[in-house]
């Protein structure tokens, strides 16, 4: 590369640079807005008009012309997503030179390992790999192959790299007689790299983004959760989406209540209650007790109705005063005695010190593992569990002679007591445990003295972007550690499965396998509630590797279990404020202003929401009570939803209900948070005696069958089916540009600057476009649909050459619109086919009944009465609808057993796995259909199911009349019902 004249690079001759963007800005504008209007995200007023958080304006500092955020949630593949675009842009554009910027050690190694084990997966789908490497002013012939290759080449930086005061970081500005006399700087931006900001919430000082500049980049892309300054929001991936669309684990939270008792000093802490089928309710309570040497011990027990704590305790006097058990309620999770006491699982009551609260902590962690691995070692899943603490002391102790601190001696007691209690009987689970040592199923991760070779406390900042992680020397040895072992501790090989690391090591922990959850330390602010469980929302993977995500079970086996040392309730409560605070780029008010020239996608192509259609939708949230005084979403409108008994809307807007009611769900509301569950109210709710009767045996008998299914038909019956329905549907908007000219408004609200509406559009022109935009991008059209509608190049051609050929001219004006909608189209039509030609073949295999325990262990505060029918005693519901019908079903003479079904239990379709309802066997003689498998909705009146909901009915009747074929009588009736009334109508 030629030199200029102060050892500065020529910029024009850097052979394989990142070619400039041809737009104007105006239309690059107009393309981020029609991102933003699909997406109903605040939409950008110009390409530089920043906002912080409370939407207020922000000077321009940022590094490059061109800022693009895109937010998702921690644990949802954020990693994954961005090293994904590089392929893609590269793909699209041949872009191929990429620099991840990021805050810290652990981010920098964590992307580094990422990328490593991605490359063959990219490999694969895109048939070439990323050149990629860190960032070392030491190392810098790797920036010299950055520059000079012509693939795809990733540097990773952490910012400290170029923006602290040490020696090393001034190295990439100063020219250097290792590097030619050249400046590395320079050789970097003379490629004008696409820069990638991982976490640029935590860079977001002016002298950082100042150094930003000198990378000269084409364009930056800003990945975060929680991004403190707004720029060009292009895609939103937040708390409340992820957990909606099943993308992180579901969590729940164990806390501990420390109260006092009025007159008494006597201890206990309830644990939890346990049920049988067979046998009344006992608390699992921890007491005191006098030993025979007169020294006092706390040991756990489990206690029935009757029991006296006086009598148990060997006469200790603090339990004298009527410590009589007298009532154990296992729907509200209460123990009350014969005084008057009450409490709740999970209190804490007496001399509860912070040495007893960390014993607590960790039975209960403990517990909490062995509740999930109990369940999940069959299915090939590694449980671990992670505990954070603030003192390396209190888990390695160097002045000890076996090194064990406090909290490594508590951890082995308690994991001890409970082995002997969760061992089995028999099996490859027992074979498992009994193989593991106490001592090595637990070790710790911490910083590392390179003198020593000790475990250390790391250092770490107290304030700022950084306040309370390590990010000196000794840390990286302990990130290290923590990025190699990743894998081998996934594996049940490794005998290691709960892990002790500081908790200002956090970042470096990203497991997919961590469960649990539990946090040994004094409480303050460096850590939000948020930041807590983020290191546990990743989903799990098996033995294989394979991540556990299917939207039918996902959530019953990934759940987060957090142990706190506050209240459920206190925890909780914080939690959500935090989650809340996140969300505050989310509308909040749902009245016509916000609803007008909002966008609705449907298979016709997009319709933009009029002002009279607002005025419509405001109107009908008003009179259903759906929204309050201040116009926003109220519980009734949740309420409604969950229940499926939203009221009809308009005739005018019914035919996009599904559109608009996804736009009602994108204002927030404090119902739409995530639910967190009460971990200590799971009871394990174990089938009776009625999952044993020989009328609900027949019943699954015939039911039990795993099945697939085929499809066959011509490709010419779809050519002939789809060629009318592009002629009379497809409709391509011509590429334009509006210029739009206005001035800003004289008050202005913060809900205004948010939305982007505090400016008074005075006039608007659309001039003409004659050329496209993309005019330099040669489409592969026939490819291109292909992919999308996995047909074949020769059908996609059939069906395009028979279209009208004023269909086809709308191809050139703009054929990225063309294909989407074309490819849209014409799926549909092959949707409906398939249903038309399925046929389902039963096989071999069956269902395991062991699916009826799969997820036995639920909070039964919705779980009614006990009821007599069910082949559980206690069923939790999901709606009104449901409970009700529950409630009818149990009280009904002609009911003999009946079931909800297991997420376990499915019947696969082409648009997914369905999961039916309810199992019905009636009594012999009382009905025409003994047998029935029900699908309970809302309103049949009001039953408006979406296309992919109907379709998997439509494909669920083929399956059981296919296995109705192979029995004489007594066939399985299936169908939808809103009520018992309703089904009577299909039974008798």
């Amino acid at each position: 590369m030629a030199r200029g004249h102060s050892g500065q690079l020529d910029q024009d001759d850097a052979g394989f640079k990142n070619a400039d963007i041809q737009l104007t800005e105006q239309q690059l504008l107009t393309n981020v807005q029609q991102v933003q209007r699909h997406q109903n995200i605040p939409q950008s007023s110009g390409l530089k008009d920043f906002k912080d958080a409370q939407g207020k304006p922000v000077k321009y500092f940022s590094g490059s012309e061109l800022n693009f955020d895109v937010e998702m949630e921690t644990g949802t593949g954020k990693t994954y997503c961005f090293v994904k675009s590089i392929f893609e842009l590269n793909k699209q554009y041949g872009w191929s030179k990429f620099i991840i910027v990021v805050p810290s050690i652990a981010i920098r190694e964590g992307v580094h390992k990422s990328l490593e084990i991605t490359a063959e997966h990219f490999l694969e789908d895109y048939g070439k790999r990323a050149r990629f490497f860190i960032y070392n002013s030491k190392q810098l012939h790797q920036l010299e192959s950055f520059s000079s290759d012509g693939g795809i080449n990733v540097m990773v930086i952490n910012v400290q790299a170029f923006n602290a005061r040490g020696k090393d970081a001034r190295r990439i500005y100063e020219e250097l007689d290792d590097f030619q006399s050249r400046r590395p700087i320079d050789v970097i931006k003379a490629n004008r790299p696409i820069m990638i900001m991982d976490e640029p919430q935590k860079m977001e000082g002016k002298n950082t983004l100042e150094s930003l500049a000198e990378f000269n980049p084409l364009f930056i892309l800003r990945y975060s959760a929680t991004h403190r300054v707004e720029r060009n929001k292009v895609f939103r991936l937040d708390a409340v989406d992820a957990y909606n669309q099943k993308l992180v684990k579901k969590i729940s939270v164990r806390g501990i209540t420390t109260k006092g008792l009025a007159g008494t000093n006597a201890y206990l802490y309830l644990e939890n209650i346990e049920i049988s089928p067979s046998k009344p309710p006992v608390a699992r309570i921890e007491f005191e007790q006098k030993l025979k040497s007169g020294s006092i011990k706390r040991i756990v027990r489990k206690l029935g109705k009757g029991d006296n704590l006086y009598d148990l305790s060997d006469g200790l006097e603090q339990y004298k005063d009527n410590f009589v058990i007298s009532d154990i309620n296992a729907v509200t999770d209460t123990v009350s005695f014969l005084n008057g006491v009450e409490l709740t699982v999970g209190d804490a009551v007496g001399d509860v010190n912070e040495s007893a609260m960390r014993r607590m902590q960790i039975r209960e962690a403990v517990k909490a593992h062995f509740d999930k691995e109990i369940r999940l070692f069959d299915k090939g899943i590694k449980v671990l569990s992670l505990f954070f603490i603030d003192e390396v002391a209190k888990y390695r102790d160097y002045d000890q002679p076996d090194e064990k601190g406090e909290y490594a001696r508590i951890f082995e007691e308690e994991y001890q007591a409970l082995l002997n209690e969760y061992m089995p009987t028999e099996g490859k689970y027992r074979e498992y445990l009994r193989r593991i040592d106490t001592a090595q199923t637990h070790n710790g991760y911490f910083s590392i003295d390179k003198k020593s070779k000790r475990l250390i406390d790391p250092k770490y900042k107290t304030r700022g972007d950084d306040a309370g992680l390590a990010n000196d020397e000794n840390a990286v040895a302990a990130y290290d550690l923590i990025l190699k072992d990743k894998e081998r501790l996934l594996s049940f090989d490794e005998p290691t499965r709960f892990i002790f690391s500081h908790s200002a090591l956090r970042e470096g922990w990203d497991n997919p396998n961590v469960f649990v959850i539990c946090t040994l330390k004094h409480s303050d602010n460096t850590i939000s509630r948020r930041q807590e469980v983020g290191r546990g929302l990743r989903l799990a993977v098996n033995q294989d590797g394979e991540r556990i995500d299917h939207p039918s079970i996902v959530h019953d086996i990934n759940r987060l279990t957090v142990v706190a040392s506050e209240s459920y309730k206190d925890f909780v409560g914080a939690l959500q404020k935090d989650i809340s605070a996140s969300l505050s780029a989310r509308p909040k008010v749902a009245d016509e202003k916000f609803f007008t020239g909002k966008v609705l996608t449907t298979s016709e192509g997009d319709i933009e929401v009029t002002s009279e259609m607002a005025k419509q939708l405001y109107r009908y949230l008003l009179k259903n009570d759906y929204t309050d005084d201040k116009d926003r979403i109220s519980e009734a409108y949740h309420q409604a939803k969950r229940d499926e008994q939203l009221s009809p809307l308009p005739d005018t807007l019914q035919p996009y209900a599904e559109q608009i009611f996804k736009l009602v769900d994108s204002v927030y509301s404090d119902a739409q948070l995530p639910e967190i569950e009460d971990d200590r109210k799971a009871k394990r709710n174990q089938l009776n005696a009625n999952f044993d009767k020989k009328e609900f045996q027949e019943l699954w008998a015939r039911i039990n069958h795993k099945a697939i299914f085929n499809v066959e038909f011509d490709s010419s019956e779809l050519v002939k089916k789809a060629i009318p329905v592009l002629d009379e549907k497809l409709r391509v908007e011509k590429l334009h540009f509006n210029i739009v000219r206005g001035e800003q408004l004289d008050q202005v609200d913060a809900e205004q600057l948010k939305s982007g509406q505090s400016f008074k559009v005075q006039e608007s022109e659309s001039p003409d476009y004659h050329s496209s935009v993309q005019s330099g991008v040669k489409y592969d059209l026939l490819g291109k649909v292909s992919e999308l509608t996995k047909l074949k190049r020769s059908t996609v051609a059939e069906i395009l050459r028979g279209i009208g050929s004023h269909v086809f001219e709308q191809f050139k004006n703009n054929p990225e619109d063309f294909i989407a909608k074309a490819a849209m189209l014409i799926n549909e039509q092959k949707a409906t086919m398939v249903i038309e030609h399925l046929a389902y073949d039963t096989i071999e295999d069956k269902f395991d009944s062991s699916i009826f325990d799969a997820n036995s262990s639920q909070d039964f505060s919705n779980a009614g009465d006990k009821l007599k029918r069910h082949i559980y005693d206690y069923v939790v519901t999901d709606s009104k609808t449901e409970r009700k019908f529950v409630e009818e079903l149990d009280t009904q003479a002609e009911v003999s057993v009946y079931a909800k079904l297991p997420n376990g239990f499915f019947i696969p379709t082409p648009l997914g796995n369905y999961n039916p309802d309810w199992a019905i066997a009636f009594q012999e003689g009382a009905v025409k259909h003994v047998y029935f498998v029900a699908e309970t909705k809302g309103s049949m009146q009001s039953l408006q199911l979406k296309g992919a909901e109907q379709a998997k009915i439509d494909c669920a009747k083929k399956f059981f009349a296919t296995v109705n074929e192979k029995f004489a009588d007594k066939k399985v009736k299936y169908s939808v019902v809103d009520s018992y009334d309703n089904l009577k109508t299909l039974i008798h």
